[in-house]
């Protein structure tokens, strides 16, 4: 009888013994499981990440002080030409001219930012003494440029002038330390063509104390 109880007990043993060997792999393949979904839910998450900024989203580098105070040397911004149709006040990122500062002016194909001033068909004009800017015969209330419009290139820009079909005219909010529409050496004799516009500017991202949406 003693016998036939051990056995018994022994089966239970091993019983038990595959029950929690059992549970065992289960947890194992659980956990394997958890870490596959959510490797694959980071793998789709960074595809998307790459695939809006690449065909979505840009970030942009602030580089020279020719749009103080609207931004600074070294913020960062997103940009964006989804759907993008300019409009005048907007602030756009063109590839044109990486030095903009009247202290360095070279010519080359690197990115620049500056705000659109005025649209095909639209007429120029600039009194230089008084630092204003007239579109279509409208002096325009410009609380976002640092300085008045008072700085002239001497170098073929005439004004008044018409802005070209495909184009805009476009300004820097940091009048007297930007190189823009106001000189021949952007684009084609101050002139720039739509197709140059990278995108429109949507938020700020850094400096972290000043993230969101920029005043314009």
């Amino acid at each position: 009888m003693v016998l036939i109880v051990e056995e018994n007990k022994n089966e239970i043993e091993a019983l038990d013994e595959v029950e929690k060997s059992e549970e065992t792999a289960h947890d194992t393949g659980s956990v394997k499981s958890f870490i596959f979904d959510w490797l694959e839910v980071l793998v789709h998450a960074i595809i998307a990440v790459v695939i809006c900024f690449s065909f979505l989203f840009r970030i942009a580098t602030i580089d020279g002080a020719s749009m103080r105070e609207t931004l600074q040397h070294g913020e960062r911004v997103i940009i964006t030409n989804l759907f993008y149709t300019p409009n005048q006040g907007d602030i756009v990122v063109i590839s044109r001219n990486k030095e903009n500062s009247i202290y360095t002016m070279t010519n080359d194909n690197s990115p620049i930012i500056k705000r659109i001033i005025a649209l095909e068909g639209q007429t120029v004009d600039i009194d230089f003494e008084a630092g204003v800017v007239y579109v279509d015969g409208v002096a325009l209330d410009e609380d976002y440029a640092r300085t008045p419009t008072n700085l002239k290139y001497n170098d073929g820009v005439e004004f008044p002038l018409i802005v070209d079909e495909g184009c805009v005219f476009v300004l820097g909010d940091n009048r007297n330390d930007s190189l823009d529409s106001r000189s021949a050496r952007i684009g084609e004799y101050g002139m720039i063509d739509t197709r140059y516009i990278l995108g429109r500017t949507v938020c700020r991202i850094f400096p972290f104390d000043k993230i969101g949406k920029i005043d314009e």
